[in-house]
């Protein structure tokens, strides 16, 4: 199989993270979406050696010998130098993620993890983007997409997303949570393997609202999408106080926690995970996982980063494709 990585700001860790990814090797045909030059001029930097191949999407999959790179080139617009933006080479970034996703669109790639960009350069180039998400669920016609982050034995996913708190309660609504639980049911069961999923649900407010006391989002919106999706067999349980539900005696036996807002759910799983966890998008067509980090522009270049989450990123979508395989 193919696994796409696009390399993402070319200043930042992404192309160092590729070289990095390239000294072991890997049950998959890793193919670096990114400029050759710039790969090179990192290796050199790091003190890696690589040989780079260039990808021929005709060519059959295959595991390349620990050391090679194989390259999907595309052109920076200006030269790079590590841990500084540009923002000529905005439009390049987004090529990358196009490419990656329509790659993936006609089957050409079994997934795409991304390297993490510098979304200010981005817009700060008149190119209007949110994000990730947002980009592939545009790309794709996806009406619904969820964010999911996942450690070792823990796995969190978002009804919201990146909202200002005093937004989130207006936009927990019924018809919100119950699509996406759908989602993760769904994508537990074809892109994990999980055959009977187990999904805790958080409250919105504290003690989850203590029966109305303490805000009503439980009772009108959170306990009906679940009393619906359990009429269906759906394996759902809650509003769960969040303070309470990511003890081991709870979470032991679930395969995902659904919290209502970002930072509700995301402080427990980095607390537990950063470092070694991956971020992945549920509800597209196509499997996209990322690392947990950021562009890390003073460390661009410099071999002082941990690759623990790309290469739990990278793992996590060749297990997610193998799986969607046997489906």
């Amino acid at each position: 199989m193919r696994i796409a990585y696009s390399t993402g700001e070319p200043a930042g860790i992404g192309p160092d993270i590729a070289v990095l990814l390239a000294q072991q090797t890997w049950p998959c045909e890793l193919v670096v979406l990114g400029d050759k030059q710039v790969l090179q001029d990192r290796a050199q930097q790091l003190g890696l050696a690589v040989s780079l191949v260039a990808y021929d999407a005709q060519r059959e999959p295959q595991q390349w010998p620990q050391g090679t790179l194989v390259v999907a080139q595309h052109d920076t617009a200006v030269a790079v130098t590590a841990g500084q933006l540009h923002p000529a080479n905005s439009g390049y970034v987004v090529e990358l993620l196009e490419h990656a996703g329509r790659g993936c669109l006609a089957q050409e790639f079994a997934a795409v993890m991304t390297g993490p960009v510098h979304k200010g350069i981005i817009n700060d180039a008149g190119i209007s983007f949110s994000g990730h998400t947002e980009f592939f669920a545009e790309l794709s016609n996806t009406e619904q997409v969820v964010m999911m982050l996942a450690t070792p034995g823990l796995r969190v996913a978002l009804v919201t997303t990146h909202l200002p708190l005093i937004r989130v309660a207006e936009t927990i609504q019924r018809p919100l949570v119950e699509r996406v639980l759908r989602i993760v049911h769904d994508d537990l069961q074809r892109k994990f393997g999980c055959a009977e999923p187990e999904i805790l649900v958080c409250g919105l407010n504290p003690h989850a609202g203590e029966q109305g006391h303490l805000g009503r989002e439980e009772i009108e919106h959170i306990t009906p999408a679940l009393n619906a999706l359990q009429q269906e067999g759906i394996k759902v349980s809650g509003p769960w106080p969040a303070d309470t539900v990511f003890q081991p005696h709870y979470i032991e036996n679930a395969d995902a926690v659904v919290a209502m807002y970002h930072d509700q759910g995301l402080p427990v799983l980095k607390y537990r995970g950063f470092g070694n966890a991956v971020n992945i998008t549920l509800g597209l067509p196509f499997i996209r996982t990322s690392v947990d980090h950021g562009t890390a522009l003073d460390k661009a270049g410099s071999g002082d980063i941990s690759i623990g989450s790309a290469q739990y990123a990278l793992q996590t979508a060749i297990d997610m494709a193998l799986q969607q395989q046997q489906n």
